[in-house]
């Protein structure tokens, strides 16, 4: 019977086989390294803070006054996620997140972050033309709309309250948690309905 399974993930497990045999690597550690990726950090988490913010005005206002806090009164906080602020898009305002120095994420709302956002061009380039950038990536923003980029660093981490989508009024939090992306919370897409 021949393996289905793709090459990436063949050779993630020999790879694991090789470092558990030679006794570099605990399966039960990595287990846990690959569970806590899958539910306890991610883009998962952030979603879940954008749909409370979006049906919420009450958790909304702390959200954007103390983003910190308010993320941690979802029981989302770990390293990486120390100081966050939210900062919201609005018709008029787009703001879109970057880290000039290396690659600062918050983590415990977004997951690793992508290998565009630490790719150098991206870093340089989404200073000087934001604009640009975004339509490279798929978002085209009318040239009324301000771009703020918000430039995260080792003391402040910034998250994206992205617009709610129109037509969206009736969805409850579970399906609008499953409208947000990680993209949508860096601020170089939208979310869609």
């Amino acid at each position: 019977m021949t393996d289905t399974r793709p090459p990436v993930a063949l050779r993630t497990e020999a790879l694991e086989q090789i470092l558990t045999e030679r006794g570099l690597v605990d399966p039960a550690v990595m287990d846990k390294f690959i569970a806590t990726y899958e539910t306890s950090v991610g883009p998962l988490n952030g979603a879940k803070v954008v749909a409370k913010a979006w049906t919420d005005p009450e958790y909304r206002a702390r959200l954007l006054a103390d983003g910190t806090a308010a993320i941690k009164e979802l029981g989302f906080s770990g390293p990486q996620g120390e100081h966050i602020v939210v900062v919201e898009n609005t018709a008029s305002t787009h703001n879109v997140v970057v880290c000039t120095l290396c690659s600062c994420y918050p983590w415990p709302v977004l997951g690793l972050p992508p290998s565009w956002y630490k790719d150098p061009a991206y870093r340089a380039r989404v200073v000087r033309e934001p604009r640009t950038v975004l339509r490279e990536m798929g978002l085209e923003l009318d040239e009324s709309v301000e771009i703020v980029v918000r430039d995260s660093s080792s003391e402040v981490r910034w998250l994206v309250l992205p617009e709610r989508p129109a037509g969206t009024e009736d969805l409850s939090e579970e399906d609008l948690t499953g409208l947000v992306t990680r993209d949508a919370m860096v601020g170089v897409a939208k979310v869609g309905a």
